[in-house]
């Protein structure tokens, strides 16, 4: 009788730990289930890339262009400047022409150029000089119809990474309207380029994800495009989405503007007869 009492002891106690066993899988279950439906959900939301308004960020773009050069508080003294322009800051106007002659030219020019003794430097100085110096010296020049040529720029100094973008605008004649858009990016404490693949790292930002924000920018611009094609009946430059040169691998014309902030240009006009451009906004 007592062998018996103290089985049925022992089975009261085996259901009653089965009773809690399910009681706390059930609980437990749920809200591993709960977990991974929030984390699926949260990682759905961080992977969703959505386009900025194309419009917006060409006027954001067009407003950096202040003709000035914005150290940000960062040291320059270490850096070394060309023999005899040392007074001059490290991103300097060389040429500051506004001038304008009836029946021939209309210019608003503000060129700058690196005033840094290095041979990086001096590369970046010839291409200016090849892109927008004898562009403006073959307008003022004179030539056989009338045209409109301006040039702008801005520079930031971000830590070590010195940053020049120089756009330019030209209407010669009936001739469609062209921008051109050159940027510089330099690192002070090597004296080397800075490509877009050295910035990425610094900030700790996946290739792919900007991958996916230049595809997403750039279809909304063709969008946008086509829209505003099929209003006015006239055609608008057409991008190529399966060009390579939209994959961030192969971006050349960027430049890091204030506080950090990344910009990839693709300025169609730089080898088009066009002023589209097409602006993506990196998220650092």
């Amino acid at each position: 009788m007592e062998k018996r009492n103290m089985m049925y002891i022992a089975i009261s106690i085996i259901c009653v730990i089965a009773i809690i066993l399910g009681v706390y899988y059930q609980i437990f279950s749920k809200k591993v289930i709960n977990e991974n439906q929030l984390n699926t959900i949260t990682n759905t939301i961080e992977e969703e890339v959505t386009a900025d308004d194309p419009k917006d960020l060409l006027l954001e773009f067009n407003k950096l262009f202040t003709n000035n050069f914005d150290a940000q508080g960062y040291e320059t003294d270490t850096i070394t400047k060309i023999a005899g322009l040392e007074e001059k800051d490290v991103i300097y106007t060389i040429y500051d022409i506004k001038e304008e002659k009836s029946e021939q030219y209309q210019v608003d020019i503000k060129l700058p150029v690196f005033n840094i003794s290095s041979d990086v430097a001096t590369e970046f100085n010839n291409t200016t000089q090849t892109i927008f110096a004898d562009k403006a010296s073959n307008v003022l020049s004179g030539t056989n119809q009338y045209t409109i040529y301006n040039v702008e720029y801005t520079a930031y100094l971000n830590e070590n990474i010195l940053s020049l973008v120089i756009k330019s605008t030209l209407k010669e004649g009936n001739s469609a309207q062209r921008i051109i858009v050159q940027t510089y990016n330099y690192d002070i404490e090597t004296g080397k380029r800075v490509t877009l693949n050295d910035i990425l790292e610094i900030n700790d930002i996946k290739e792919n994800d900007v991958n996916k924000k230049i595809e997403k920018q750039v279809k909304e611009a063709n969008k946008q495009a086509e829209t505003i094609s099929g209003a006015i009946g006239q055609t608008v430059y057409k991008r190529d989405l399966n060009n390579a040169m939209y994959l961030a691998e192969n971006v050349s014309n960027f430049f890091v503007g204030k506080n950090g902030q990344i910009y990839i240009i693709y300025a169609y006009g730089n080898n088009n007869a066009t002023s589209e451009i097409d602006i993506i906004k990196v998220a650092r």
